[in-house]
This record gives C-alpha cells, sequence and structure tokens, in this order.
C-alpha cells in the first residue's frame, strides 16, 4: 500500500462561496482554486494546509451524493482523503484484501486527479478517498 499523506478533508457546504469566507479571511488559508466537477455534481473549492487540503463540496444537483449527504446530516466534514502514488494498484490491492470497494475503478476527481473510494462499512464508517495527483 503506497499510502503517502493526508492529501485533504472533505467537507460538504451549501455554498462555496459562503463558506470559502471563513476558511480564506478568517483562518487565512491559501485558496488553491475552484473547480467543478460534473460526474460527481459538486463544485469545490480546494484550500491549502501545510502540506495537505480542505476541500469544500457544494452540490450542482439535488441528485449528487453531497446534496443527499447535506440533506441527511447537514454540513460537515464528508470524507478522508489519501494521497497514493498508484490509485489503480491500491484499490487492487484493497480489493484482493476483501476490502468493500464504492470504486472498483478509479475515477476523474477535481484538479485533474484520480480518485477511487472505499465503502465506509469497510473504514469504521468513515467516508475514505484515495487520490493520485
Amino acid at each position: 500500500m503506497d499510502l503517502s499523506k493526508i492529501d485533504h478533508i472533505g467537507i460538504a457546504v451549501e455554498s462555496v462561496d459562503e463558506a470559502s469566507v471563513f476558511y480564506r479571511d478568517v483562518l487565512g488559508l491559501e485558496l488553491i482554486g475552484t473547480d467543478e466537477v460534473p460526474s460527481q455534481k459538486v463544485r469545490v473549492a480546494m484550500f491549502k494546509i501545510g502540506e495537505s487540503k480542505i476541500e469544500l463540496l457544494e452540490p450542482t444537483s439535488p441528485d449528487s451524493s453531497i446534496a443527499v449527504f447535506l440533506e441527511k446530516k447537514g454540513q460537515g466534514i464528508h470524507h478522508i482523503a489519501y494521497g497514493v502514488t498508484d490509485v489503480n494498484g491500491t484499490v487492487t490491492e484493497l480489493m484482493e484484501k476483501e476490502v468493500k470497494m464504492i470504486d472498483k475503478e478509479p475515477r476523474p476527481g477535481a484538479g485533474g486527479s484520480k480518485i477511487a473510494f472505499i465503502h465506509p462499512r469497510a473504514s469504521g464508517r468513515v467516508l475514505t478517498e484515495l487520490c493520485q495527483h
């Protein structure tokens, strides 16, 4: 397994623009950029903190997974993402260990990354993302 660091912490928000005020203006974090990921029906803003990032996730459709999360739980931490150098290999290794995966094949993520999610049932009810840049 090639987990190298905590890449980012994903936080579900109603509005990226409104939530960004706190992270940028109050905490003084550097906004790396914003992106829309149509396949996941989200708009994201990434803030740099040390070697990691905070990812704000706003739904762009009422049927996105973030919209469903907000409906059930409200704004808050959605997932933790670990940086990997080979997401395909990591997914294969986890599946060989019979770890339940949401994504059996990596998919496109924000900023041109390749991502795959481990099912929360396999990781102590924590949605876990593998992220390769």
